[in-house]
C-alpha cells in the first residue's frame, strides 16, 4: 500500500488516497477498514473516480490478454487493458472498436464502469452492446460471471455503475471488422443550430459517424456555428498496418493569459473558419478522426492549475433546438466558452445500464475553465435548464452538480442502490447522496 493523490482529468477537485496497486485479476481485494474504489487511467473528468481520504484500487496493471479469436474478433482480456492497447493489436489484423470515446486513453473496465460512447450512438449504441460478459469481484470474496444471460441485474448495475458493484477483473468483448484503417470523412460548415440539425438528419441512414464542433461564443443569427465532421470506414481494402505517433508533450500548466476570452475568442474563430469553401472531403487515418485530442499528452494541463470542469448534457430534442439553444445562449452570453464544444444526436437505442447516462437526444459537452464562483453560478443556470427540460448530466464527467439533481437525473436509482458493494465508495456518491459509506467488517 502507498499513499498517493490520483486526480481526475479535470483535476478537480484534490484529493489524497491509499492505494493498492493490482497486477493480476487473480488477486484478492486488499483488506482494509476504509471503502475502496477502482481506478483506471483517470479520464473521469470529476469525482466519480476519486475517493478522498479512502481507498484506490489501481487497475491498470491488470493489462493481460487471455485470448483474441481473430475469426470471429472476440477478445478476453483484463479490464486494465487500455483501448489504445486494443486499436495497436488488432486494427492491423482487421479488427476495430465497436464502440469508442474520444480518448483512447481508457481501460475497459472504466468503460464498462462509465457505460461511453462515441460518434456512432445513432448506430451502435454504448460502449455495453460490444460487451458480452465481465467477471466482477465483490468484496465477500465471492467472483461473479455477469452477462445477459447469468446475473443479469448485476451486469445491468454494473455497467454505467462507476465502479460501486465491485471490481470488474476480465471482460469479454466483440469487435467489429475492417478492411482499411482509413476514415472517409467530411468536413461541413454549420452557420447555425439550424444547419446542425439539418446535418444530424440527413447524415442518420448515411454515415456511421457524426459530431459537430460549435463556436461556444458564437450569438444572434451565428449561434450554433461550427464544423460538423461525418465519416465512414473505408469500404475497400488498403494496408491495414500503421505506425504508433509520438504524442506531442504538455510539459506544464499553461499560464492565466492563455484562458482568457480574447484569447478563446481568437481560437473560437480561426477553428471556426479554418475550411476553404464550406465543405472538405479527405480520407484519414482514423486516430485523428477519432482521438483529435490525443495528439497532445496531458492536454488537460492547457486548462491551468486552478483545473476546468467539463458540462455534459443531454436534453430532449424539441422543435428549432428548444433547450439546447437556450443553453447555448446562456453560455454565449456568459462569454465562459472554450476550446471544447462538442454537439451531437443520441439515438433511439435503450442503454442498458441502470445508471447509463446515455438516452434519446441531443447531448453538448463543453470545457469551462475553472473561474470559481462565477463558472459554478452558470453551471447551476445550465442545470436549471436541464432539469426542466426532463435531461440529465453525466456523472463522469461532473464535479459539482446537487445530490437532488442527481437522484432526479437518474429514475433507476432506486434499482441499482441494492447492487453496491458495501465495501465499495467514491467521492462522487458521497457528495450526491450524503450518506457514509457502508464498510464490511
Amino acid at each position: 500500500m502507498r499513499t498517493s493523490s490520483p486526480t481526475s482529468w479535470g483535476n478537480i477537485p484534490k484529493a489524497s488516497h491509499s492505494c493498492h496497486k493490482l497486477n493480476s485479476r487473480l488477486a484478492e481485494l486488499p483488506a482494509a477498514e476504509k471503502s475502496v474504489l477502482p481506478y483506471g487511467l483517470g479520464r473521469s473528468y470529476g469525482d466519480s473516480c476519486l475517493n478522498d481520504g479512502e481507498n484506490l484500487l489501481l487497475a491498470r496493471g491488470l493489462d493481460h490478454w487471455i485470448s483474441f479469436d481473430s475469426e470471429t474478433g472476440i477478445l478476453q482480456c483484463e479490464a486494465g487493458v487500455s483501448l489504445a492497447e486494443i486499436l495497436e493489436k488488432t486494427s492491423p489484423r482487421g479488427w476495430f472498436l465497436s464502440v469508442t470515446p474520444g480518448t483512447r486513453f481508457v481501460t475497459v473496465g472504466g468503460a464498462i464502469a462509465n457505460d461511453v460512447h462515441g460518434k456512432n450512438h445513432h448506430r451502435a449504441g454504448c460502449f455495453s452492446t460490444c460487451v458480452l460478459d465481465f467477471e466482477l469481484l465483490r468484496s465477500d470474496g465471492s467472483r461473479q460471471t455477469c452477462s445477459r444471460n447469468e446475473n443479469e441485474t448485476l451486469f445491468r448495475a454494473t455497467i454505467g455503475g462507476l465502479g460501486l458493484t465491485g471490481l470488474i477483473t476480465r471482460a469479454t468483448i466483440q469487435l467489429k471488422p475492417i478492411v482499411s484503417p482509413l476514415i472517409e470523412s467530411e468536413q461541413i460548415r454549420m452557420r447555425n443550430l439550424d444547419d446542425f440539425f439539418a446535418l444530424a438528419d440527413e447524415t442518420q441512414d448515411t454515415h456511421e459517424y457524426c459530431v459537430a464542433w460549435l463556436d461556444g461564443l458564437a450569438s444572434g443569427n451565428a449561434l450554433g456555428s461550427g464544423i460538423f465532421i461525418r465519416g465512414n470506414h473505408v469500404g475497400e481494402p488498403t494496408d491495414l498496418t500503421w505506425k504508433k505517433k509520438t504524442m506531442l508533450p504538455v510539459p506544464c500548466h499553461a499560464p492565466s493569459w492563455f484562458l482568457r476570452k480574447p484569447f478563446i475568442k481568437a481560437f473560437n474563430f480561426t477553428y471556426a473558419h479554418k475550411l476553404r469553401g464550406d465543405r472538405h472531403q479527405t480520407r484519414e487515418h482514423f486516430l485523428p478522426f477519432f482521438y483529435p485530442l490525443d495528439v497532445a499528452d496531458r492536454w488537460n494541463r492547457l486548462y491551468g492549475k486552478k483545473g476546468f470542469f467539463q458540462y455534459q448534457c443531454v436534453v430532449p430534442r424539441e422543435g428549432d433546438g428548444g433547450p439546447i439553444r437556450e443553453i447555448l445562449e446562456h453560455i454565449s452570453q456568459s462569454g465562459q466558452a472554450s476550446f471544447l464544444n462538442v454537439l451531437k444526436v443520441f439515438g433511439d437505442q435503450p442503454a442498458e445500464g441502470l445508471l447509463s447516462f446515455t438516452r434519446p437526444g441531443v447531448t453538448l459537452a463543453m470545457d469551462f475553465p475553472n473561474r470559481g464562483p462565477e463558472t459554478l453560478a452558470l453551471m447551476t443556470r445550465l442545470d436549471e435548464i436541464v432539469m426542466a427540460s426532463g435531461g440529465a448530466l453525466y456523472p463522469a464527467k461532473d464535479a459539482r452538480m446537487r445530490g437532488e439533481d442527481f437522484r432526479t437525473f437518474t429514475p433507476n436509482l432506486n434499482q441499482f442502490i441494492p447492487h453496491i458493494d458495501p465495501a465499495f465508495s467514491s467521492s462522487f456518491w458521497r457528495r450526491c447522496n450524503s450518506t457514509p459509506p457502508v464498510v464490511k467488517p
